[in-house]
């Protein structure tokens, strides 16, 4: 594992295992392979079937030996490569298993695939080198895997990479070529954010399809378990220099829930160009995504910088069948993070595209407060306004990019980045907090520049506008809006939106902001 595995193992280990922390948060396409018996509806009758029975809170059957492990002698149980799923028959992909331990103490059902044929994949510790540990392997037979990753050759044809992985509840991280692991996508949420306590539903059953011997994609079903709701899900993995899943979603509650959250996405702001850090540090960021972009069913596209607040912010844009949303990582300048060991300009950005109408609905973004970058402090999702009763679906379908070279942007122009500071500059120190933000795209690169460009900038109620600039940007060739505003109330938190016009016509997405208290 690297720093960023060690930084997912805390950070779960912190919302599964901590009550404190739990308050604070709360498609298809076409398999080539042979006719198979097994598909999506048998997974979804098992969790129709599960919801109609009461919960069971699954016991952990953790051995001594492996509940006193540190993480490092954690880190030092190592699948063997050469027993990789589908090795010795060279097929294109391969699955690579782990091994309960540290903060994974439950484990999951993982079965193979095979045309019309159905086995499950039995753990053995003979897969695992378990290093300098002093452990008796023989006593483990029946402790059952923690999860699996997919390999396939994404970046050389020579060597097969890690492109996906799902361990813990219903976490999952996914590659594209050159990328490095940043944030999580979720199966689902229940109740994020609220003061109640979060609920975290679990993947306790796998069926990953025996791919062709030139197979491109790969298909996996799971079945998603909790207290509130059940789940059945599919997903086709196709890596690439962007990795696509296609994910097709069928919900079922056991019981009401006060917020549902669809494809939640999980991931890391530490500091950033709008919020520089408050101690001494030679990197300039750290965040393994700075914005959430929004894709409205209004073809308006919105981007939210992210931040490290000091309280919980919980913030939510309302709209009927959005085109998309996602925690995007957009600065991919290595000299803006200086960090050679995480590498965060490497680290993918995650669009979710819904396949269908999805409805009348919100996208949620919730923001915690971390002291460091070991712990995941941002979460966004879907929350539907109707949710079906219990026993009745909630069928959605969706398609998700781990992005990184050719990320999902609008299409006339972006911000591509937004800074904060003192707003007194030359006048002393009176008080007032200035933002620059610069946008760049298509729609600005035709301009000449003496284009009369407005900069249209609203403050909510909370915040007085001082002043605003709007100019071309001659090194970039885009144009920047400068503004400077004071805070009524110190203990509240402005709002701000700001976007580009001219000849009465929207040249650039939304930058809304959030200041938040304090």
């Amino acid at each position: 594992m690297n720093s960023t595995d060690r930084r997912h193992a805390r950070w779960l280990a912190l919302r599964l295992l901590s009550g404190a922390c739990a308050v604070l948060l709360s498609c298809a396409a076409v398999h080539s392979g042979p006719a198979q018996a097994f598909d999506l509806e048998d997974v979804s009758a098992k969790a129709k079937a599960l919801a109609a029975q009461p919960f069971e809170k699954p016991e952990g059957r953790l051995p001594k030996a492996l509940q006193q492990l540190g993480y490092d002698h954690y880190r030092d149980i190592r699948f063997k490569p050469d027993r990789a799923l589908w090795h010795a028959e060279k097929l294109p992909f391969e699955l690579q298993f782990f091994h309960q331990g540290l903060y994974y103490d439950r484990p999951v059902k993982i079965n193979e695939v095979n045309g019309r044929a159905l086995r499950e994949l039995k753990f053995t510790p003979d897969d695992f080198n378990y290093g300098d540990n002093k452990v008796d392997a023989e006593s483990f037979r029946d402790l059952g895997y923690a999860g699996f990753r997919v390999h396939f050759a994404v970046n050389t044809p020579k060597y097969k990479d890690e492109v996906l992985v799902f361990l813990g509840a219903s976490y999952f991280r996914a590659l594209g070529a050159g990328q490095r692991y940043g944030l999580s996508a979720r199966g689902l949420s229940i109740d994020t954010g609220l003061i109640s306590g979060e609920e975290f539903p679990r993947f306790t059953e796998f069926w990953v399809v025996r791919p062709e011997a030139n197979a491109k994609e790969l298909v996996i079903y799971a079945l998603l378990n909790s207290r509130r709701a059940t789940g059945a899900y599919k997903f086709i993995l196709k890596p690439g220099s962007e990795t696509v899943m296609d994910t097709k979603a069928r919900v079922f509650l056991r019981e009401n829930v006060s917020k549902l959250g669809i494809a939640p996405l999980t991931s890391m702001f530490y500091f950033g160009e709008n919020q520089p850090a408050d101690h001494e540090d030679y990197r300039p960021e750290v965040h393994d995504s700075d914005g959430l972009s929004i894709a409205s069913g209004t073809g308006e596209w919105i981007w939210r910088p992210l931040v490290n607040p000091k309280r919980l912010l919980v913030t939510s844009f309302s709209m009927s069948n959005p085109q998309g949303f996602g925690l995007m990582q957009r600065d991919r300048k290595f000299e803006r993070y200086e960090d050679l060991e995480v590498r965060h300009e490497l680290r993918p950005s995650l669009w979710i595209e819904p396949k269908g109408a999805w409805g009348a609905g919100r996208v949620e973004l919730v923001q915690i407060p971390t002291p460091d970058e070991t712990n995941d402090n941002v979460v966004a999702y879907w929350v539907p306004d109707s949710v079906p009763q219990p026993g009745t679906p909630l069928a959605l379908d969706y398609r998700m990019l781990w992005q990184m070279d050719k990320e999902k942007r609008p299409p006339l122009a972006w911000v591509e980045q937004s800074r904060r500071g003192r707003g007194g500059y030359g006048r002393g120190n009176d008080g007032s907090i200035g933002f620059v933000i610069d946008f760049t795209g298509p729609a600005l690169e035709k301009l000449k520049a003496d284009a009369k460009i407005e900069g249209v900038v609203t403050v909510d109620g909370n915040g007085e506008l001082l002043e605003r600039t709007t100019y071309r940007n001659e090194v970039t060739g885009g144009w920047r809006v400068s503004l400077r505003l004071k805070r009524v109330d110190e203990d509240k938190a402005v709002e701000l939106r700001a976007y580009l016009k001219g000849d009465n016509n929207t040249l650039s997405e939304t930058w809304s902001y959030v200041l938040p208290p304090g």
